[in-house]
């Protein structure tokens, strides 16, 4: 890991002096991060447009590998490396399309063009570079997401990242994060505080056009007041000199970004300025930018004229609502659509109204604030409006779609017979009034989400048959192999397990649970250099995975990696220090080191935070024996035993007891573990006491 900077000053010329101070390896780039430039991933794309084309000309497999983070982030690159847009949803319109990412995506975009990052930096040669991110809290949230992910990274070879911002802390974007860019600053760059430059010259009035040159970006006061000083009319003119400018370039990032800028600020807001936007928007909607999503809905709600442009109305609010469920700012939506409610009569508004309404108490309240009652009482109401639409496969389809949700409520309810029965009769519905290719989307939602309830259900192999189905509608789905993967480990199928996750994340950018499951199911296998090589990816990945620190540490200790394993322990119980698993281990490896106090005290945490777990009550036993506290360790291990009667924890007991001269006591242990497994020690062992009883 490269020794990273945070620069705080109030001016980018302040930030650029002090860095010019600093003692940096050569440099890689130096880039503007302002999202104004051209939207979400202003940074990562003018690093990949930098760097592209040497990293494809050496290592060209780097292209199909990351399209999709490639064209996510520079959709300059269309063309030069495979269509990222290779799903179903891509085949249909935007009225029929009913699946859309993750929020966690562009998290997995950023690990994924970190990635690409790693490997041209190994293909040119290695050695230490240092990349300037500019202007990172003027930074779309994707931009601020793949900062903290280069800062956090430890496979990044000897790149050094220099982080420039204003002085106040980094705020980190509204609604649920999967990553806080403050707190890995906080964590892994120094923070370097930089002053006041002395003032430049008071600038002209025709300065003005600098300032709308720079895309509103810059942060020179006087280049401002230049600006402020325009008449309204003239600054239009010029903002509509620079977008027209900007959209002959011919780059779409730049319609993401300072094109809609221009135009809002522009001679037609409403007009120019409203389609602009609806472009970036619905750009970002459909490829799971949503925080960007949200910032162009807000700012064309504030435009658009209601009664005048009704469509455009609904669709800024339908669009924006939705991204801000997603991000899990449902608040904002539930004031949205309340808003929208008291100025509409439509009744097809009506009826997305009381379906989005009916989501955000299904799933995207917390879990304390969900109310299926309240989504119920709403979808009941989209189910309705749905069923009084006149043409009849607009019907049979809002019908069905409204069902669908239902079907989630009675999912979330533990109501698994009526959400199949919802399904099965929307799946029967459509194919009896849509014709065999209409509507093949949400066909295929519809036998995905049979498949999940068979899943939950334990009706796996119903399930398997279901998601085979769905894959061969759409083949390119990554989450689809994922899921059968996940079924096929339930069935003790680790080999096929280990190619449906291989398949996954061949068609995805990289995201940790791939990694996480995969490991487990090579473990299965026993190919244990796999599983450790998994584990370490997954938590590079995601630091925060605690299951994937247990594991780790769990096989480490297995391997004899004491000091590997006391690392990673460590660092699990920094994310989750009343970890039950975690606290054990670090009581076995303590007492390994000798210090048997520690060791105890350890393992007694650990079964306060659950008193079920065997491997504590025995470690702790044989920390009892060890001290010559023979009752002791004789309860510690006669709980072990109750909880899982392992052949390791019999024997143990067993030599307690043989001790303590229970002689029939141990001598059944040692039939017990001889019966399990062939262990010299044990038959040595139990003819002593069995000749012990005799005597």
């Amino acid at each position: 890991m490269g020794n990273h900077y945070w620069l705080r000053g109030a001016r980018r010329r302040d930030r650029d002096r002090s860095r010019d101070g600093l003692d940096l390896p050569p440099t890689l780039a130096v880039i503007d991060a302002h999202r104004r430039l051209r939207g979400p991933y202003t940074a990562a794309g003018t690093l990949i447009r930098s760097i592209a084309a040497e990293a494809l000309a050496l290592r060209p497999e780097l292209g199909p590998a990351h399209n999709i983070e490639l064209l996510t982030s520079t959709p300059e690159l269309a063309g030069v490396v495979p269509s990222a847009w290779a799903t179903l949803e891509w085949s249909v319109g935007e009225k029929e399309r009913t699946r859309f990412y993750s929020r966690l995506h562009t998290l997995n975009v950023s690990n994924g063009l970190a990635e690409f990052l790693r490997d041209y930096l190994a293909a040119i040669g290695g050695g230490p570079r240092t990349l300037v991110l500019e202007n990172i809290h003027q930074a779309d949230p994707t931009d601020q997401e793949f900062a903290a992910v280069l800062l956090r990274r430890s496979d990044l070879g000897q790149l050094t990242v220099v982080v420039g911002t204003g002085p106040d802390p980094v705020a980190d974007p509204q609604g649920e994060i999967a990553v806080s860019l403050a707190s890995v600053l906080a964590a892994h760059a120094e923070p370097v505080d930089c002053p006041a430059s002395p003032a430049s010259p008071a600038s002209s009035d025709g300065d003005a056009w600098d300032y709308v040159a720079g895309d509103g970006t810059t942060d020179d006061p006087e280049l401002l007041a230049a600006y402020e000083r325009l008449p309204r009319e003239e600054r239009a003119r010029l903002h509509d000199e620079r977008a027209a400018l900007l959209t002959g370039r011919g780059e779409f990032s730049l319609l993401l970004g300072a094109v809609p800028y221009h135009a809002e600020h522009g001679s037609d807001p409403r007009g120019a300025g409203l389609g602009a936007i609806r472009k970036a928007l619905q750009h970002c909607k459909d490829i799971g930018l949503y925080q960007a999503a949200v910032e162009l809905g807000l700012r064309a709600r504030a435009i658009v004229d209601r009664p005048a442009q009704e469509e455009l109305w609904w669709y800024f609010t339908n669009s924006t609502s939705t991204c801000m469920a997603s991000l899990g700012r449902a608040d904002e939506a539930n004031a949205i659509y309340d808003e929208a409610r008291g100025v509409t009569q439509d009744p097809v508004v009506h009826m997305d109204l009381a379906y989005g309404t009916a989501m955000l108490y299904a799933r995207h309240y917390p879990e304390e604030r969900r109310d299926y009652q309240q989504a119920r009482a709403w979808m009941n109401l989209s189910v309705a409006i749905a069923s009084l639409l006149g043409d009849r496969k607009e019907r049979a389809f809002h019908s069905v779609f409204a069902n669908n949700g239902l079907a989630l409520v009675e999912v979330r309810q533990k109501s698994s017979d009526v959400a199949l029965r919802l399904l099965e009769d929307g799946m029967a519905r459509l194919d009896r009034e849509l014709g065999p290719d209409e509507h093949a989307l949400h066909r295929a939602v519809l036998r995905y989400n049979r498949a999940q309830v068979f899943g939950m259900t334990g009706r796996l192999e119903e399930a398997l048959a279901d998601y085979a189905v769905v894959v061969e509608l759409d083949p390119e789905f990554p989450e689809h192999h994922f899921n059968i993967g996940n079924i096929l480990r339930r069935l003790g199928r680790n080999e096929e397990a280990v190619a449906a996750y291989e398949r996954a994340l061949r068609l995805s950018p990289p995201f940790p649970e791939a990694y996480y499951n995969l490991a487990d199911a090579r473990l299965e296998l026993g190919d244990v250099p796999g599983a450790v090589a998994d584990f370490v990816y997954t938590i590079e990945l995601d630091p925060g995975h605690v299951d994937a620190h247990v594991n780790l540490a769990g096989l480490l200790h297995e391997l004899d990696d004491a000091e590997a394993a006391w690392r990673v322990t460590t660092a699990g119980l920094a994310l989750a220090p009343d970890n039950a698993h975690l606290l054990c281990l670090k009581g076995k490896l303590l007492a390994e080191r000798g210090d048997a106090d520690a060791a105890r005290d350890a393992l007694s945490a650990a079964l306060r935070r659950d008193d079920a777990l065997a491997e504590a009550w025995a470690a702790r036993g044989e920390l009892a024996f060890e001290a010559g506290d023979l009752a002791g360790a004789a309860g510690d291990l006669d709980r072990a035993v109750e909880l899982a009667g392992t052949p390791a924890i019999r024997f143990n007991r067993a030599v307690v007891y043989q001790e303590a001269a229970r002689y029939a006591e141990a001598a059944a242990d040692y039939g017990a573990v001889l019966a399990a497994i062939d262990d010299a020690e044990a038959r040595e062992r139990l003819d002593a006491c069995l000749k012990a009883v005799a005597t």
